[in-house]
């Protein structure tokens, strides 16, 4: 197969297992923080045999990098928690559409990161995010489950745009699995006193649940995109991605019988249609600009 079709395929499937990562929030008995020290124990082990598989090493180049890693793990630990308790609140589809507002998010921050101004497109973008979830909450009080877990999804999309913005900035220059090797390392050194998972008895199927999540779901996403970037554009990386959502939202319809209303279709197509936007209007920028 021709090398591009088969980074295609791969990318396909990377964005497929990402979308499936919601479901473990339902399928796992256990809360947001501990389903997310699981996930990261086994993504980093797994993270870490695949770095050193590819004649790579862990260590990184710089004391300051040392720090700059702690920072990006606090704020992935913190966004995995809040993704995963946001859809065990309001479900996996109001969760999943919840957190993608994170790419109009990005544009809006970018501006405190890089010399970068708000056009007035991306202040319509946002407004459509704004109506999207507005769709999605049924009342605005954090008494109700579905609101409040539309509010964890828009903090934890808000925590992965500051992570991604960091990461571009200060942590491009290391491949993405050894990238991703340490912030999961710095997110289960995060949690662990935070957890009850160490200290509780669970059964099998539990940790073969959260092995499956950390490996299958985690690493082998990250490192199927990592070798699909070698063939790829960064563009056509964004653009599939943007698709994660949609699987997510179908995965939970037939696996776990959900029956999204009219009201949270439409505010998610709204949500993933200004994310499309955004990410092809940045790339036509970046284009621009570079040539």
């Amino acid at each position: 197969m021709d090398p591009v079709k088969k980074s295609l395929v791969t990318l396909h499937l990377a964005v497929v297992l990402l979308g499936g990562t919601g479901l473990f929030s339902k399928i796992i008995p256990l809360n947001a923080i501990d389903i997310t020290l699981g996930r990261s124990l086994f993504a980093c082990l797994a993270l870490c045999l695949f770095v050193r598989a590819g004649r790579d090493h862990l260590r990184l180049e710089r004391r300051l990098d040392y720090f700059i890693a702690i920072g990006l793990g606090v704020l992935m630990a913190a966004h995995w928690a809040t993704y995963f308790a946001s859809m065990q609140y309001a479900g996996v589809s109001v969760g999943m559409i919840a957190m993608f507002t994170f790419p109009v998010i990005t544009v809006l921050l970018e501006p405190l990161f890089e010399k970068t101004r708000l056009a007035w497109q991306d202040m319509l973008s946002a407004l459509v995010v704004v109506i999207g979830i507005v769709l999605i909450v049924p009342e605005v009080s954090l008494d109700n489950d579905i609101t409040l877990g539309v509010g964890l999804g828009v903090i934890s999309a808000v925590l992965y745009a500051v992570r991604n913005l960091s990461l571009r900035k200060y942590f491009s220059h290391y491949s993405g699995a050894r990238s991703m090797a340490w912030q999961t390392l710095i997110i289960v050194l995060c949690l662990l006193p935070f957890s009850d998972l160490p200290n509780t008895q669970q059964d099998t199927s539990v940790w073969l649940l959260l092995l499956a999540l950390g490996t299958a779901f985690t690493a082998l996403p990250h490192a199927l995109v990592a070798n699909s970037l070698a063939h790829l554009r960064a563009k056509t990386f964004s653009l599939i991605a943007c698709m994660q959502p949609f699987y997510g939202v179908i995965f939970a319809i037939i696996l776990l019988n959900e029956s999204p209303g009219w009201q949270t279709l439409l505010g998610g197509i709204l949500v993933t249609s200004a994310s499309i936007y955004e990410t092809v209007n940045t790339h036509k920028s970046a284009s621009a600009t570079n040539e």
